[in-house]
């Protein structure tokens, strides 16, 4: 499936009211999956690479990336150092409701 096509696709689910807050609750696991990928990508660094750098499976890595597993906190640690890059985890306020 091509990027563009996915960004179309959730565009469209982002629109009804149930998809967009099992999506908001999922967020920052969404957002940390694609960190990893938009990183790997712009180094040209294939999963396997990435694989070798950080002996975490070839095939953990794309469970991880295609949302199927659930990686611990160390494990996106020696991601982000395989990718030469540091984990920076933020406590941000959450957003508040439209209030009227």
């Amino acid at each position: 499936m091509a990027m563009s096509s996915y960004k179309d696709y959730k565009k469209r689910a982002l629109q009804n009211p149930e998809v967009k807050a099992e999506y908001d609750a999922l967020q920052p696991e969404y957002d940390i999956i694609q960190a990893m990928i938009d990183a790997r990508v712009q180094q040209n660094m294939t999963q396997k690479d990435l694989s070798a750098k950080t002996g975490i499976t070839q095939a953990d890595i794309s469970r991880i990336e295609n949302g199927t597993r659930n990686p611990s906190l160390s494990m996106v640690k020696k991601l982000a150092h395989g990718l030469g890059m540091q984990l920076k985890l933020e406590f941000v306020p959450m957003p508040t409701k439209n209030k009227m």
